[in-house]
């Protein structure tokens, strides 16, 4: 099993820890490494730079005797551990001394002698005065070797003489890879020290910080359908988490209105399922109760059907709707005379305005010529006319007027009833929503009407609206867009709008 996969098959707060520590593990490495290489450089340069004062100081602290030799340090034991190593080399077959020859070694400190290099002879012809690393049984020494040109002067300041000779200076590197071992062996120890704080800490911090999205879950988990007024708790609204619960609370805020109106939708479909049902079970069983003539029979017959269409009009209105819900609806594109439209919907509709006493008619202004679906478009203008029957009182007059307008082609369905209050108006287009009661009387229906009307007309790239009152009646304005347009690609989405 991989690490990613263990890693998913564990708790979020162990997987934060894990990649805390494995953070954690590659700063500290950085970290290790460039501190050891700073100080090895700085330890290193440090060495470079001993050496070379050793140098000036050799250099500096030569004496030249009566006879004419030199010599170093009189008092070499005052320097104790700290003797410097350091050999002098003869270049002048006249002036080292009587009993020195060129080439020959004219002084040697006692470390020298103790520790020879019998490499260092051959960085006698090196030109330069680099400083070179010579191995030795226990260490290596680093070596500077450079000629210098030593002058001596009397009491009175006159030069006397000039020796040429070669200095040799070396220092051990034992003392600086002790102290680099030592740190290295500190910062060894110290990683792991690191690691298990920044394990610890991390886990610490991850129980912290995961600790509002756990009282959540447990929160959350207690929810159900009859608990969705419940919320979930926010510590701090402004933070990340805080937002999370903010979004989840709305979410659970949306399902409670959609449960709701769920709820009501299944009573008000319950009580107009009931209502026709119940309808042709009376009038079948008053048929069945003694022998009629053929008209009788006729008759009864008659209105159990009226009853089953008014049942098939309210099941094909519920299926519409959950297809436009699930996005299964397509529409055609088509270009339409809403003149003939209207005509089409008045005549269809014309025998409930004649029951009622009511004017039915459809004026027009100019040739308007919408694009869409006709077939969907005439639907939504069925609804919006039977509506305008239902809720206008008898003798009123209702009137369909096609026009061209500057935004497009459009359709009003004007009457003079009640019209609807102000309180009423802005959720008029919501699902399950009714227009209140007409004066004469309450009016039935499911509240699915105007929602799905304005999805019709929608879906065809228009907009349906309520026009502003005007005293008296309602107008509902469909909008489509002019034939002369180019027309939408055919829909297959467009769902109904919850509010207007």
């Amino acid at each position: 099993m991989s690490m990613l996969t263990w890693l998913r098959s564990h708790s979020l707060r162990i997987s934060l820890t894990f990649w805390n520590v494995a953070a954690m593990i590659v700063v500290l490495a950085v970290y290790a490494t460039g501190v050891y290489i700073f100080v090895s450089r700085n330890a290193s340069n440090s060495l470079d730079t001993e050496i070379r004062y050793d140098y000036q100081w050799a250099a500096a602290m030569a004496d030249q005797l009566p006879d004419g030799s030199l010599r170093w340090f009189e008092e070499e034991s005052s320097f104790g551990s700290n003797t410097p190593w350091l050999q002098v080399w003869c270049t002048d077959d006249a002036g080292c001394g009587a009993s020195s020859n060129r080439g020959e070694v004219i002084y040697r400190t006692t470390k020298a002698e103790v520790d020879p290099l019998p490499e260092a002879e051959k960085l006698l012809t090196q030109s330069g005065d680099a400083i070179v690393s010579i191995p030795a049984e226990d260490t290596t020494y680093r070596v500077l070797t450079s000629p210098t040109t030593l002058r001596f002067y009397d009491r009175a300041g006159q030069p006397v003489s000039n020796k040429r000779v070669i200095i040799q200076v070396a220092r051990s590197e034992l003392l600086m890879r002790d102290e680099m071992r030592g740190l290295l062996l500190i910062l060894l120890l110290g990683l792991p020290i690191g690691v298990v704080a920044a394990g610890i800490f991390g886990y610490s911090l991850a129980r912290r910080a995961l600790a509002p999205i756990e009282r959540m879950a447990e929160h959350a988990q207690s929810i159900t359908a009859d608990r969705l007024h419940d919320r979930l708790p926010i510590g701090n609204p402004k933070n990340e988490l805080g937002r999370l619960a903010s979004v989840f609370n709305e979410t659970l805020g949306r399902l409670e209105e959609s449960f709701e109106q769920m709820r009501r939708f299944t009573a008000d479909v319950s009580h107009e399922l009931r209502t026709p049902l119940t309808a042709i079970r009376s009038v079948g069983e008053v048929g069945l109760r003694e022998r009629r003539d053929e008209k009788a029979y006729r008759g009864i017959i008659g209105s159990m059907l009226e009853e089953v269409d008014r049942l098939a009009s309210l099941v094909d209105r519920l299926l519409r709707w959950s297809r436009a819900e699930t996005g299964q609806t397509k529409l055609a594109q088509e270009v339409i005379d809403l003149r003939e439209l209207a005509e089409d919907v008045a005549g269809h509709l014309g025998v409930l305005a004649e029951e009622k006493q009511q004017l039915l008619t459809v004026e027009q202004a100019g040739s308007p010529r919408g694009i869409g679906d006709r077939q969907v478009l005439r639907q939504a203008l069925i609804d919006l006319v039977d509506n305008a029957i239902k809720y206008t009182p008898a003798g009123g007059r209702i009137r369909v007027r096609v026009a061209e307008m500057a935004a497009g082609v459009t359709i009003d369905v004007i009457d003079n009833g009640p019209g609807i209050p102000p309180e009423l108006r802005s959720g008029i287009f919501s699902r399950y929503e009714r227009g209140g009661q007409a004066p004469f009387g309450p009016i039935g229906g499911t509240g699915l009407g105007l929602s799905i009307s304005r999805w019709a007309v929608e879906a065809n790239g228009g907009t349906l609206t309520l026009e502003p009152d005007q005293g008296v009646g309602s107008t509902f304005r469909i909008t489509l867009p002019r034939a002369t347009k180019v027309a939408r690609p055919p829909a297959e989405r467009a769902r109904p709008t919850n509010a207007a």
